[in-house]
């Protein structure tokens, strides 16, 4: 039985050995074999699955080539293209919606400035949804020149929803109970677990933002195809239309299949362009705002915040925003002479509110070192999300990015009816007072039911002003804004919580004027890549780094981790719903419903 353990230890070695060494070979022999830019090109593009916000520098896929394409490799791809004689148009194949409100926007802001340098861009779909709605995937397409579709297609733009599941009732059949707390009326992420149908605060918060997205949809097609708003709006309120009636409406240029649009873009843009994929363009080509002598530093703070490092799945892709790690790659960007201003680009719907607080500070602390800090805001940037980045210099959103949430909540769900019918007994000890006080297992006292919303009435106000100083804000005004109400980005600057409205381009442009800089400017990502040998020696289990205070590196998951994970999803299951392990306490945070569009 020895040998047999000794020889299946051996033979994995072996193989990790053989796997290694082939990652090795194969990037090696990619990089010598990199080709360039045909003289005459058009980018192709097929939008066939929902963009990533960051991959990480230090994820596998990065380390040996490109991976998912983000909407930052979107918006350089064509800022790049704009500028060069090359590129002689762009075509989009929209398979669906490529992300949220916010990214799409992002994506149609970058489309329109490729615009105005002259190139053409066409838009092409078999179908704008298929018993379903494409309202995003449409809303993206008439941002180009001319949009097409399929003859046996139809156009499904019918609008913006969302489904809240209220779980009160369920709760109480199993035996749960929810003792949990917030501040203030629209903090509503306990909802679920506490009501059965909305209430007023959270209806008219979720009604807002629902309208004012479906406003902009509807302002931005009726720009983008010339027409009026109530045309447009009758247009989606008469949907689901035929390929026919979307033609008629004007709302399509022309209904041609896949391989007749690109032969006729391929004859305007001279007979003789090729097509090139954009994202292999941006390989070959290189990103924009890489030749400057002074730079501007780019930090990623995406995914649920949490204390510690950053964490990222190569596996599953699912990434946290680590307190430690982000704060380490502001101080890193500081101590850097070259660094002249911060971007900071947040995508988060909150956390810890302990991580949001490490982050938070060193935001601060970058500003006091001379180092403006400009925040660009993702698809959502609520309570922790906003936490980290209220005291920058400016704030810039998109129209749609969900935005503010300015609240808290705690808690926990008392499981104890449950385990009983279950025939589970379960008896807590503990040594001190309050050591169980959070167990699932009893209800709190009355001393520590006042001990949480003590807590929270803390963090209420931490959050608060903080928020007012940071958006130099009197505080009164701020609480009016706050009570961990949701807005979108366009109504948040009309209330003071936003500056600007825009993506990248925007925050870069704003970070060059906070710094007085003219010219180019290099844009440079911290934390910085790693290499392939050294992500790989991580995923063996190799510690890799100083392991000082300032390693801003994310911390990789090996393989076979994600495999482990999903023989837990029935626990992680269990622990949402309160019914085993510890509750989640993470207070500074905005859990939200996918919207269908």
């Amino acid at each position: 039985m020895k040998r047999i353990l000794v020889g299946l230890l051996a033979l994995v070695g072996a193989l990790t050995i053989l796997f290694t060494g082939l990652l090795l070979g194969l990037l090696f022999l990619g990089a010598s074999n990199k080709p360039g830019v045909p003289g005459q090109v058009v980018l192709e593009l097929e939008l066939d699955e929902r963009l990533v916000e960051h991959e990480p520098e230090d994820s596998l896929a990065s380390a040996f080539g490109p991976g998912r394409l983000t909407v930052r490799d979107v918006v350089d791809a064509l800022e790049r293209a704009g500028g060069d004689e090359r590129v002689k148009g762009l075509v989009v194949k929209v398979s669906g919606t490529p992300g949220s409100t916010a990214m799409v926007q992002e994506v149609r802001d970058a489309v329109k400035a490729f615009r105005e340098k002259g190139k053409k861009a066409v838009a092409y779909a078999d179908t704008f949804g298929e018993g379903g709605s494409s309202t995003g995937g449409y809303y993206l397409a008439s941002a180009f020149d001319e949009v097409y579709m399929q003859p046996s297609g139809e156009l499904s733009a019918t609008g913006i929803a969302i489904e809240t599941p209220f779980a009160r009732d369920a709760l109480a059949k199993l035996g749960v109970k929810p003792r949990m707390s917030k501040r203030q009326e629209y903090k509503a992420a306990v909802n679920m677990y506490t009501e059965q149908t909305f209430t007023q605060p959270h209806r008219e918060e979720t009604e807002r933002f629902l309208t004012s997205l479906f406003e902009q949809m509807v302002k931005g097609i009726a720009e983008g195809r010339g027409l009026g708003e109530e045309r447009a709006r009758a247009a989606m309120d008469a949907a689901p239309l035929s390929a026919k009636e979307a033609l008629e409406g004007k709302l399509v240029d022309g209904l041609l299949y896949r391989d007749e649009v690109y032969a006729k873009v391929k004859e305007e843009a001279g007979g003789k362009a090729e097509l090139l994929y954009l994202e292999k363009y941006l390989e070959r080509a290189g990103r924009p705002n890489q030749t400057g002598v002074q730079t501007v530093a780019l930090i990623y703070g995406a995914g649920e915040i949490a204390r510690g490092q950053s964490r990222s799945s190569p596996m599953s892709g699912e990434a946290t925003m680590g307190g430690d790690t982000v704060a380490a790659a502001f101080r890193k960007a500081v101590e850097d002479k070259s660094v002249k201003a911060i971007v900071f680009r947040v995508d988060s719907p909150g956390g810890s509110y302990v991580a949001s607080d490490t982050v938070r500070r060193e935001v601060q602390r970058a500003r006091e070192k001379g180092k403006p800090v400009i925040v660009t805001m993702g698809s959502y940037a609520a309570s922790g999300g906003y936490f980290v980045a209220m005291d920058a210099d400016k704030i810039v959103a998109q129209p749609g990015t969900l935005t503010g949430s300015i609240g808290v909540y705690n808690g926990k769900l008392v499981t104890a009816d449950f385990w009983e019918k279950l025939g589970v007994n379960w008896e807590p000890l503990g040594a001190g007072k309050n050591a169980t006080m959070y167990s699932t297992d009893a209800d709190f006292t009355p001393e520590q039911h006042a001990k949480n919303e003590a807590y929270l009435d803390q963090v209420y106000a931490d959050f608060t002003s903080k928020a007012a100083a940071g958006r130099k804000m009197p505080l009164e005004k701020m609480r009016e804004v706050a009570k961990g109400r949701v807005w979108t980005g366009e109504d948040a600057k009309a209330h003071g919580l936003v500056d600007e409205l825009g993506g990248f381009p925007v925050a870069l442009k704003l970070a060059k004027e906070a710094a007085k800089l003219e010219g180019p400017v290099r844009v440079e990502l911290f934390p910085r890549k790693k290499g392939a040998a050294e992500v790989l020696s991580e995923l063996l289990g190799e510690k890799q780094g100083d392991n000082s205070d300032d390693e801003a590196g994310v911390r990789m998951e090996a393989p076979w981790r994600p495999l482990q994970e999903q023989t837990r999803a029935l626990y992680r299951l269990g622990v949402q719903l309160g019914v085993v392990g510890e509750p989640r306490r993470q207070v500074l945070s905005a859990p939200l419903p996918e919207p269908t569009w």
